[in-house]
């Protein structure tokens, strides 16, 4: 390997700012800031967690019961 080329490694903190999950990993960055981790993500944990904005979810499941009730 070439000497002075390579970027420094470091043992990097990451952050998760949904569930608050500290861990640490390789990175050239010291300090990782994540939005979710495995921790919290539903397809690692088996639950998922909906977000509702303004009733769209609730919206929308009326909508898809009257397309069920009416058989289409």
């Amino acid at each position: 390997m070439k000497p002075d080329i390579h970027p420094k490694y470091y043992e990097a903190r990451v952050h998760c700012g949904t569930c608050g999950t500290e861990f640490v990993v390789g990175s050239t960055r010291p300090e990782l800031r994540v939005d979710v981790c495995s921790n919290c993500h539903p397809f690692y944990t088996g639950k998922q967690t909906i977000i509702d904005t303004a009733g769209q979810v609730e919206r929308f499941q009326r909508r898809l019961e009257r397309q069920v009730r009416a058989g289409g």
